[in-house]
């Protein structure tokens, strides 16, 4: 009867799964420093560590309380049988101090497992949304907030809580946990976690629990986190208040810290984290795609994914060899494959140029056009100042026309004058 949960879980997750979207990210997708969960996978062969150290410390009071505790926690995480699909397993150890306060307060110290679950989580709807990048005729469009971005992408998470922890933290049995992850990418930097569970069912210790994270990308390295959790018992409530920061070292390793103002029932406290998410990344794309000419598609920065995934591309030296991940709804684009250099140590070889596509043509085209309408301006412009200069010239010259007309008359007027005294002149010397 204990296996029934887990058989079926695995019934239904085997089920019809031919379609798969991919999962994989060339960048760590990793949940810390939060305690939310992305609905997303590491992807196939690929092995992820997530763990942090961390210090608890609350006030003491009636009766039995835990006010200080510091541990290692650690979360591994992986996918084989399907992208949509994760296995994942999560187990804290921890030094404890239990207290006792009535009339006088004891305490006594404790170490062991607080933790240890074993789940799957899988990915049954992934949102997606239309890509403005390609929107150029309309600054209005481009710019326009994509109503999708409020539907989120959904998966549905199983675990089961073991009992092999420590004598305070045991239920008497094995629980299982069940859990609805949720993501909205309101943009490419900022997106909203919100987790809901149902845990330890069928025990004096159920739970009901949610989780809401919201994480912003401020550079291709650092994000922030700001993270809201409750969880409802039966005899009290616990809440907590979060913030943190992450920094991605390279494309396998992330270091994150963060800190917490936690409220226990009537306890309060602080609670503080530094962790490091590494993976080992042995995946391996199944198939090749190729655009209209038959090049191979090389994969492009992906901005989507689950908690704190950063962007490699912008600050790594470009290889042919290495995968890239083109952003296109999460669909997987395969990789470049080794090619020969050719040549002497490849120095003479031909640069393989890269496929144009629809949008760089189209822009082309639109510059193009510019520089061709800015050329016939410019030769219009010309042609007109010189028609201006012709027609200056032509009406000067029509003006000096006149005047040499005018001075030529008043000249035949003087002449014709002289001819009369003359004649005058001669007819009186005559008489």
């Amino acid at each position: 009867m204990k296996n029934q949960p887990t058989k079926l879980f695995l019934s239904f997750f085997l089920f019809g799964f031919l379609q798969a979207f991919g999962q994989y990210t060339d960048v760590i997708n990793s949940n810390k420093p939060g305690f939310s969960e992305s609905p997303y996978s590491v992807g196939t062969g690929v092995y992820q560590f997530e763990s942090s150290i961390f210090f608890k410390n609350t006030s003491i009071e009636p009766t039995f309380t835990i006010p200080q505790s510091a541990g290692f926690d650690l979360l591994f995480r992986t996918s084989f049988l399907f992208e949509k699909l994760e296995l994942n397993t999560h187990l804290t150890y921890q030094k404890d101090k239990v207290a006792f306060k009535n009339i006088f307060t004891s305490h006594y110290n404790t170490s062991g497992l607080s933790n240890l679950t074993v789940a799957a989580k899988y990915l049954i709807f992934q949102q997606e949304f239309t890509d403005k990048s390609k929107e150029v005729r309309s600054w209005k469009r481009r710019m326009a907030f994509d109503k999708k971005r409020l539907i989120p992408s959904v998966a549905l998470y199983v675990g089961l809580n073991t009992d092999f922890v420590n004598d305070i933290y045991k239920t008497q049995k094995m629980t299982p946990k069940f859990g609805l992850l949720l993501q909205n990418d309101l943009s490419d930097d900022l997106n909203i976690i919100t987790n809901v569970y149902f845990d330890k069912m069928g025990t004096d210790f159920e739970e009901f629990s949610y989780i809401v994270t919201a994480t912003q990308n401020f550079s291709d390295r650092w994000s922030a986190f700001f993270e809201n959790q409750g969880v409802f018992l039966k005899y009290q409530n616990y809440t907590n208040i979060a913030a943190g920061l992450a920094y991605l070292q390279n494309k396998n390793l992330q270091i994150n810290i963060s800190g917490r103002m936690l409220f226990e029932g009537k306890s309060s406290g602080f609670y503080a984290g530094l962790g490091v998410s590494y993976r080992i990344n042995k995946h391996k794309d199944s198939y090749i795609e190729l655009d209209d000419s038959g090049q191979e598609i090389l994969r492009e920065k992906d901005y989507r994914g689950g908690f704190f995934k950063r962007l490699l591309s912008n600050f790594k030296k470009s290889d042919p060899r290495e995968k890239l991940r083109k952003e296109n709804k999460r669909s997987r684009k395969k990789t470049t494959t080794r090619r020969s250099k050719g040549g002497l140590f490849g120095l003479f070889s031909k640069k393989n140029k890269k496929p144009e596509t629809d949008i760089e043509k189209l822009e082309r085209e639109l510059k193009e056009l510019d520089k061709e309408i800015k050329k016939e301006e410019k030769a219009k412009e010309k042609k007109n100042r010189k028609a201006d200069k012709k027609s200056k010239k032509a009406k000067k010259k029509k003006v000096e026309t006149e005047e040499e007309k005018l001075e030529r008359e008043i000249k035949e007027l003087e002449e014709e004058i002289k001819r009369e005294e003359k004649q005058e002149k001669k007819k009186k010397d005559n008489n």
